[in-house]
């Protein structure tokens, strides 16, 4: 029976895997809207609205929204609904001391699995691959490319590093870092800090690689800071 107000989709009992597919990719579609600014920083999100947007109904979208609170993209309203989170000065802080410890020491733990062989050649090239690419989009003035990029650089240094709880501690961080890269411009001096990171870790030397690492992760906080609040 269909209920007055409500979808077909909404009223039947959806098989629990479809449902999750369905929330998934809400899930990704409003997560991906956030990082590149489609809804900005304290924009109200209406739960039907989006529905419309993605052509679903709204028990994924309300699924997915409750994920991306989790996530700390988007913050409850005090009455109803939710907004983009807006990142105070404090959270920026917040989010780079967390950051710092575990950037460095994914970029030791990679260095060393390059030095014992831990890794086949295959994960230092795809490494290298991200770096060509996000210099082929800075050269092309494509911010969002450029930014996707270096997350993935990011992210292939804590997959090289071997450890899955750093893994997942940093899947945590991960959206949040790329919509605060996304806010800012990276100055060249930073994309040269990349490289050095690269070299260094595909050199298989622990040390340079974390102090590089640790220049480029509080540069970068630097950078951020200056460029959101003056």
């Amino acid at each position: 029976m269909h209920v007055a107000g409500s979808t077909p989709e909404e009223t039947r009992t959806p098989d629990a895997g479809v449902r999750t597919s369905l929330s998934t990719r809400a899930r990704e579609a409003v997560r991906q809207r956030i990082v590149d600014r489609r809804y900005p920083m304290g924009a109200r999100l209406v739960e039907r609205e989006i529905a419309e947007e993605l052509h679903m109904s709204r028990v994924p979208v309300r699924e997915a929204l409750r994920a991306l609170v989790a996530e700390g993209l988007l913050e409850l309203l005090p009455h109803s609904g939710v907004r983009v989170r807006r990142l105070e000065r404090a959270d920026v802080h917040h989010l780079y001391e967390v950051w710092e410890p575990l950037a460095v020491q994914a970029s030791r733990l990679a260095a060393r699995r390059v030095a014992r062989a831990e890794d086949g050649p295959d994960g230092v090239a795809a490494l290298a691959a991200l770096l060509e690419r996000a210099e082929r989009a800075a050269a092309a003035d494509e911010g969002e490319r450029e930014v996707a990029a270096h997350t993935a650089f990011h992210e292939q240094i804590v997959t090289l590093g071997g450890n899955p709880l750093l893994a997942r501690t940093m899947e945590q961080l991960s959206w949040q870092l790329q919509l605060l890269f996304g806010l800012h411009e990276e100055p060249d001096h930073m994309r040269s800090q990349h490289t050095e990171m690269y070299r260094h870790i595909a050199a298989g030397d622990e040390e340079s690689a974390a102090a590089a690492t640790l220049l480029h992760v509080r540069d970068s906080r630097t950078v951020a800071l200056r460029s959101l609040f003056g």
